[in-house]
């Protein structure tokens, strides 16, 4: 199951774009309340969202970013576009999720 949920609505020509990551986003600094020793950073750095063969947004993210983010912006398109979102983490591990606009 991916990490992403993305909608992508048309009006016109303009598509709003909503998608919610599910990540930790650890920024390395807090502390395990159990153990007392410093919690790994582990957060997302990079977040790219295609359509078709075009880059329509690149994202570079640090530790400062919240739990489970959430991104949401607006381009001009059409119905029936197919939307890929990708994201890397620190450690190496990667997701990616597509919708169509509707």
């Amino acid at each position: 199951m991916s990490s992403i949920k993305m909608k992508a609505k048309a009006e016109g020509d303009k598509v709003e774009v909503k998608a919610l990551i599910t990540h930790p986003m650890e920024t390395g600094l807090r502390k395990d309340k159990t153990t007392g020793e410093l919690v790994p950073a582990h957060y997302i750095q990079e977040v790219v969202v295609t359509s078709g063969d075009k880059i329509l947004v690149t994202a570079y993210w640090g530790a400062s970013v919240s739990k489970n983010p959430f991104m949401g912006f607006t381009y001009k398109g059409v119905v029936g576009d197919k939307l890929k979102i990708t994201w890397k983490d620190n450690k190496a591990a990667t997701d990616s999720a597509e919708a169509d606009v509707v």
